[in-house]
C-alpha cells in the first residue's frame, strides 16, 4: 500500500505542474499527437530498508519522467521541462498521500536524450525515499 502512496503523491504533484503537459501515467492508454509534446511518467521501485527491526520500512526508488518533444525542434524546450522538473522536484521536497510522506532525495537527474522514432526524449530521474510502519 505505501508504493501506491508514493505513487499517489508524485503524480499529483507531477499534474499539478504549471505549464500542463499531457501525461502518458504507467499502464494507461495514450495516443501521442502528432507534432506536440508530451511525458511519460514511469515509477521505478527499488529494494525497500530495514532500518531496524519491527515494522519499519524505508521505501526507496525514482520516479522517471521523460520528455518527448517532436523531433528536429532542439533541445531547447525539453531542457526547459526538465528544470521545471528540477524545481518542482528540489531535494528535500515532501509530498503526501494517505498518510505516508515521500521525499525527494536529491536533485532530479537529467540523463542523456535518446531519439525515438519521430520524438527526442529526455529522461528526467526524481529519486524518493518515504518512511512508514508496515
Amino acid at each position: 500500500m505505501s508504493l501506491l502512496a508514493v505513487r499517489n503523491a508524485l503524480e499529483t504533484a507531477l499534474n499539478a505542474m504549471s505549464p500542463a503537459l499531457a501525461t502518458a501515467w504507467e499502464n494507461t492508454p495514450y495516443t501521442p499527437v502528432e507534432g506536440t509534446a508530451y511525458q511519460r511518467a514511469n515509477l521505478l521501485a527499488a529494494q525497500p530498508d530495514n532500518p531496524e527491526m519491527g515494522g519499519h520500512v524505508t521505501e526507496r526508488g525514482f520516479m522517471q519522467i521523460t520528455l518527448c518533444y517532436p523531433l528536429g525542434t532542439g533541445p531547447k524546450d525539453a531542457m526547459a521541462r526538465a528544470e521545471l522538473i528540477r524545481t518542482t522536484f528540489p531535494r528535500g521536497a515532501a509530498f503526501s498521500a494517505s498518510g505516508v510522506t515521500t521525499q525527494i532525495e536529491r536533485t532530479p537527474e537529467i540523463a542523456p536524450a535518446m531519439i525515438e522514432e519521430d520524438r527526442y526524449c529526455l529522461p528526467v530521474r526524481v529519486r524518493f525515499f518515504a518512511h512508514h510502519a508496515s
